[in-house]
């Protein structure tokens, strides 16, 4: 497939994301627009990682961001490796939150996308892989109002032994978000994926992150926090008393306590039928009755609601019986004075 590369539109640790066309999209087989991450020979690596989850998850979970494909490019004399994905035209949580001048969204909306992302971590897990990062920056927001997890980059198999450079603790992913198990044992499975995601419920709630860091400390005073000690992230106290269990099934220091994601999914805070028309609360959808769709009028004088008023006084008129009688409200006796010329502006 042939695509022309747009603007960009976000930076990763070894990447750009930027907006794709393609040329050639004759059968329709592409959208119309696309997300392209591309990244150098340092960042290569990552993105072959990425493609090749992708490729084993497949496209049944419509929570899960679509690949659609990879390619290679030079430019400006430098090899660049792309792949091509589904576009979220909102944006991540992250960043959607961050409009919001630190207010979180409401339970609601909050249980809505927690059962997305739930739907598409059983998707994961039962694949046999783990997503490593789950974060709000990478629960990417569309247009419709769904929620879909993306960049697999850290992305690997469960129960595949990280390795370690000898030095102390090897970070895979966000400290704010890591599990216990992946501080003290470097072990990242689909049980750190649930601690992570009880962190961004949290974030997604109160606008805040789950451990409170105070900018600019050293992350290793929060890994300990984390790995060392009882303390567990903090639970929003305005949280309904669903949303504090749900909760408490997630922050579980003891992985093989700790619920899974299936198990999750049938806990009352999401399995619930929320009514669609809460979707984002923010935003006014304006729909059409069809009832109340009528033919573009042809001329001024077919709009069937048209009321004459009078601009000196304000007396409204009831709809006249006839065109006749409309065009001769608008007759008058002044004559214009069209020697008048100074105020006359030429167009061509």
């Amino acid at each position: 497939m042939e695509w022309v590369r747009g603007e960009t539109i976000g930076y990763g640790t070894f990447s750009t994301v930027s907006l794709a066309t393609p040329t050639s999209n004759v059968s329709g087989a592409y959208p119309q627009v696309m997300a392209v991450k591309s990244a150098d020979s340092h960042g290569a690596s990552s993105l072959a990682n990425e493609k090749w989850v992708l490729d084993n998850l497949g496209d049944d979970c419509d929570e899960i961001v679509r690949c659609y494909g990879e390619d290679r490019t030079v430019e400006n004399g430098e090899e660049m490796h792309n792949l091509l994905l589904e576009y979220a035209s909102r944006g991540s949580l992250a960043s959607h939150l961050k409009k919001l001048n630190g207010e979180g969204l409401p339970e609601s909306t909050v249980r809505r996308h927690t059962g997305s992302v739930l739907r598409g971590l059983r998707h994961i897990h039962a694949k046999g892989f783990a997503h490593c990062d789950l974060k709000l920056g990478n629960i990417l927001l569309f247009g419709n109002g769904a929620v879909k997890i993306a960049d697999f980059g850290l992305a690997k198999r469960a129960g595949e032994v990280t390795a370690s450079d000898g030095e102390g603790v090897q970070i895979r992913g966000t400290p704010l978000y890591m599990a216990p198990e992946s501080v003290n044992e470097n072990e990242y499975g689909s049980e750190a994926d649930v601690w992570a995601l009880g962190c961004a419920v949290v974030e997604m709630f109160s606008g805040e992150t789950a451990w409170s860091f105070k900018e600019g400390s050293h992350f290793m005073s929060l890994l300990i926090r984390i790995g060392v000690g009882d303390e567990l992230p903090r639970i929003p106290e305005d949280l309904s008393e669903q949303g504090k269990d749900f909760l408490s099934k997630c922050f579980v220091k003891d992985p093989k306590k700790r619920w899974t994601a299936e198990m999750l999914l049938n806990h009352p805070f999401v399995a619930v039928d929320l009514d669609h028309d809460d979707f984002e609360e923010e935003e006014v959808v304006v729909q059409w009755k069809t009832e109340d769709v009528f033919a573009s009028p042809r001329c001024p004088f077919e709009f069937p609601d048209w009321v004459s008023t009078l601009s000196d006084s304000g007396t409204q008129y009831h709809p006249f019986e006839s065109l006749e009688e409309r065009v001769a409200t608008l007759t008058t006796d002044f004559i214009p004075d069209w020697s008048v010329t100074n105020n006359w502006v030429i167009v061509r």
